[in-house]
């Protein structure tokens, strides 16, 4: 089924002090392009999250919002059990010296150890911002799946609209066939009375000449090429709409096809009837093509 170039979704998350709210858009485009506005100190995330929109989107212009905050909290401390043992083992190697000396240390305190430098540490993701990265980078495909299924969506439903235009085209040019052919008998007779008008009326005419240029113009006039090909258009642009992917550049080049045989059929009309119906042909099929923008 194809999918539509319009979708949205949006979504929020926490993570340690960090929370965050984000949001995925996308409006048509003949190409893929890519906006994303996430903070520069994030490294790696901006690469990470356009490589996963890479793999699920072909077309649209695309933009990620990004608003992270973090809440105002002292970080939590850790003992460094290492550092302590060594500083611990200086201590008493240090009033052994002393003793030895006969020379008396006052006592320590356990917040003079602890003042050292590199006795506590403030846990491994104060400054780090990888844990960070990984975790928006995962959550990011939760929202990337509800934002492909919104196109999906969007696509069920232009997919409805795009199926009835082609009803419209199939009909008006099912009515052109029968317009065509309940003419054939008139355009044959009115080609045998002006070949003996000619005849008649040109003193030394070759009549195979004029019987052949006469043929050349009924064969102007005859629109059953444009209508087999409307036809044919028809089929595929109903076999396209069937498919699963990016068919949207298809579709468009089909509608280019499209629009050539109407103006054609109009062009070899010759009549009234005829021409009414190349123009709806031709009101119907831009109106199909405003809506084949916005397929992927």
């Amino acid at each position: 089924m194809i999918r539509s170039m319009t979708g949205f979704a949006s979504g929020k998350g926490t993570h340690g002090p960090h929370s965050w709210t984000w949001e995925l858009r996308s409006v048509n485009g003949k190409g893929l392009d890519m906006r994303l506005r996430v903070p520069d100190w994030l490294t790696g995330l901006e690469a990470a999250l356009r490589a996963t929109l890479s793999k699920s989107l072909s077309r649209g212009n695309v933009t990620l919002s990004m608003r992270l905050n973090r809440e105002d909290a002292a970080p939590e401390l850790a003992l460094n059990e290492a550092a302590m043992a060594a500083a611990l083992a200086a201590l008493e190697q240090t009033q052994e010296l002393a003793a030895a000396r006969g020379i008396t240390l006052a006592p320590s305190r356990a917040s003079d150890l602890l003042a050292l430098k590199g006795m506590m540490d403030a846990g491994a993701d104060a400054d780090d911002p990888a844990p960070l990265v990984a975790h928006l980078t995962s959550e990011f495909s939760g929202l990337l799946a509800a934002f492909v299924d919104m196109r999906r969506t969007e696509g069920e439903a232009l997919a409805i609209v795009l199926n009835t235009q082609l009803d419209q085209i199939a009909e008006l040019t099912a009515q052109a066939a029968e317009i065509a052919e309940q003419r054939k008998d008139k355009m044959a007779q009115a080609l045998r009375e002006n070949l003996a008008r000619v005849l008649e009326n040109a003193q030394g005419a070759d009549p195979d000449r004029v019987a052949q240029e006469l043929a050349v113009i009924a064969v102007k006039a005859d629109i059953t090429e444009e209508i087999d090909r409307l036809s044919a258009h028809v089929d595929a642009a109903r076999e396209l709409l069937g498919q699963d992917g990016a068919v949207g550049r298809k579709l468009d080049f089909l509608m280019q096809e499209f629009n050539r045989e109407a103006n054609t059929l109009c062009s070899k009309a010759q009549s009234s009837d005829l021409t009414s119906i190349g123009l709806a042909l031709k009101a119907v099929i831009d109106q199909m093509r405003e809506q084949v923008q916005n397929v992927e």
